[in-house]
């Protein structure tokens, strides 16, 4: 253990979930950490246009910079690490980074989700282009009558195609799924929606747009394509702690975001697959202010 004083509360990751709590916290007057490994989803966005206020969007990275500048003129310390433990203590909590415990009443996991990639080694830059696309409720609106792939199992990608049908009549549905061929698919084609079976797909950047190839030599060109391949929530730290969750790893949390671990809370990615900003800054807001309720009272 260090010799500080325990925290009030530590933020376990720095993305907009994160950075809103903390910022709620120190506006309170707590003792506020924020821990984050620098792996933010949000950063990777090209573009949102679902903050209010931005008319023209703003970037994922500018909103992070932004809110991180607030911090700084709040004091709040961050630290850039990995928590890889946490677990019961006297004072609350003890959570491990850098080979250290650092002890602290409360903590807000924040740690959000990992996207699973599709088989497209340029992916990252594709987003950075916004060629490749995970969130059509952000931004379906910017692809309104575009050439729209959706890659997936049929059982993740259908609902997504469906909804993407609504803003563009080219909508195909590259299914990957090792059964997929065999599932009932008639929704889809009422829709309109085109469907190709392509266990082994691959994608590449091609002419402006992404070229999905087919491993008996066809290919299909897309000036957008959406995954739907799932992902890995970050939620390992408390379901170590034996916190309810769901059968894919969102915990499970209160309409004040506590989670089923007295004094643990979740809030962003890590507890809903409505991956949204505004979710995220609810969330927050929600916890910081049960979060000070619950700490004792602080007089100046």
């Amino acid at each position: 253990m260090t010799g500080a004083p325990p925290l009030e509360c530590l933020i376990v990751g720095g993305g907009p979930a994160g950075l809103m709590a903390a910022i709620y916290l120190a506006r309170f007057r707590r003792r506020v950490c924020v821990v984050d490994a620098g792996a933010s989803r949000a950063a990777l966005i090209p573009r949102s246009h679902n903050v209010p206020g931005f008319v023209h969007g703003l970037s994922g990275a500018e909103l992070i910079e932004r809110m991180s500048a607030q911090l700084n003129e709040l004091a709040v310390t961050r630290v850039e690490a990995e928590v890889t433990a946490l677990q019961r203590h006297e004072h609350g909590f003890e959570a491990s980074w850098n080979g250290r415990g650092h002890a602290a009443a409360t903590v807000i996991l924040a740690c959000g989700i990992v996207d699973t990639h599709p088989p497209f080694a340029e992916w990252r830059a594709a987003v950075a282009d916004g060629l490749l696309r995970y969130c059509p409720i952000c931004d379906a609106f910017e692809a309104t009558g575009r050439r729209i792939g959706v890659v997936g199992p049929l059982d993740r990608a259908a609902a997504k195609a469906l909804f993407l049908r609504g803003y563009a009549r080219d909508v195909t549905l590259l299914a990957t799924g090792a059964d997929d061929a065999k599932a009932a698919t008639s929704e889809l084609s009422e829709a309109g929606v085109g469907i190709v079976f392509a266990p082994e797909l691959r994608l590449a950047r091609r002419g402006g747009g992404v070229e999905a190839d087919f491993a008996d030599g066809r290919t299909a060109q897309f000036d957008i394509v959406y995954p739907a391949m799932g992902a890995e929530v970050r939620s390992q730290l408390a379901m170590a702690l034996g916190a309810d969750h769901t059968a894919d790893g969102h915990l499970k949390v209160d309409d004040h975001q506590r989670t089923s671990i007295a004094g643990l809370y979740g809030i962003g990615d890590v507890v809903t697959d409505l991956h949204q900003i505004s979710v995220a800054f609810g969330h927050a807001a929600i916890a910081a202010c049960t979060i000070h309720n619950s700490l004792p009272p602080r007089f100046a």
